[in-house]
Formats: structure tokens, C-alpha cells, sequence
């Protein structure tokens, strides 16, 4: 899967009700810019298969691809939910052999400590350059690009 095109947005959960299927639900979150619906189906990927629930601080990535309904508040198909402690932050991107993000928007220092796994929780046998990364962190240095030591990695491996 292509994740350039994803698209993050960050809030709390506020309410959690039925979508337009027995499969599907619709989450409200507040952001710092106001509530967002986010449609989670059968196919939205959510980081260790959490449930989702009120008072919970999530990262939602959708395919700023496709289409949205022009509303208010604005609803986006959530293709992958990530939950977040205190002041974490998480970032979907594509990292080079530097460990630079493609669009030098943040630099990985690795640490010999850091969880570095699939989607799927197994350890990720390689170096993890090169790949699409889920990286989860909480602070950064004011250079250009930011850097930090990651508190933990997931490879979006590709599917087979």
C-alpha cells in the first residue's frame, strides 16, 4: 500500500456510535482545529488492535486521495489508527538511507534499544531504511530536519 497520499490528523475521542453498518462505527474527535468524524471499518488497520474508546488520544491517518463530503464537521475513512500517550506523536513516511524522511521533515537517530517490529507485532529482522515507517516519539530538536530517538517503529511492510 502507497501511504504518501495519508494524511494525519490527531485528537481525543469523544464519541463512538454505530456507521452505516454493523461493521463499521463512526468516532468523533476533537482536534486543536475542532471535531472530526472518522469512519472505521473492517479494513481500517489499528496499531496493536486497541479498542478504541472515549478519552482515548489517537493519530488517524485517511487517503487525502479520496474523496470526503463536503460537511461539517469534516468525516474522513480512517485507514490506519494509532493510540498515543501523553505528549507522544506518531508520523506515517517514507525514510531513506539516512533515516530522513523523504520530505526531511524528521531524521531518526535509532537507538539499540528501539522496538523496531511489523504491523503485526514480530521483530523486524533488517535495517529499517528505505521503508515505509510508522514511528512513534515524543520530542525533537529544533534543527533542520528534526531529529529524535524514536520510542518505537513499526516497517509497513508490503503486501505480498
Amino acid at each position: 500500500m502507497a501511504f504518501e497520499s495519508f494524511m494525519k490528523v490527531t485528537g481525543v475521542i469523544q464519541n463512538i456510535r454505530s456507521g452505516n453498518s454493523c461493521c463499521t462505527q463512526m468516532v468523533s474527535i476533537t482536534t486543536e482545529d475542532g471535531p472530526v468524524n472518522l469512519v472505521v471499518s473492517g479494513d481500517t488497520m489499528v496499531v496493536d488492535n486497541v479498542r478504541l474508546r472515549r478519552g482515548m488520544r489517537i493519530a488517524a491517518f485517511y487517503d487525502g486521495n479520496l474523496p470526503a463530503p463536503a460537511i461539517y464537521p469534516p468525516q474522513y475513512q480512517a485507514e490506519l489508527i494509532a493510540s498515543l500517550r501523553r505528549n507522544q506523536d506518531v508520523t506515517l513516511k517514507f525514510f531513506d538511507s539516512s533515516m530522513t524522511a523523504a520530505d526531511n521533515s524528521l531524521q531518526l537517530n535509532l537507538s539499540p534499544l528501539t522496538p523496531i517490529e511489523t504491523m503485526n507485532g514480530q521483530r523486524f529482522l533488517c535495517r529499517p531504511e528505505n521503508q515505509e515507517l510508522l514511528v512513534f516519539y515524543t520530542t525533537t530538536t529544533f534543527s533542520i530536519p528534526p531529529q529524535t530517538t524514536p520510542q518505537r517503529i513499526i516497517v509497513m511492510c508490503p503486501m505480498q
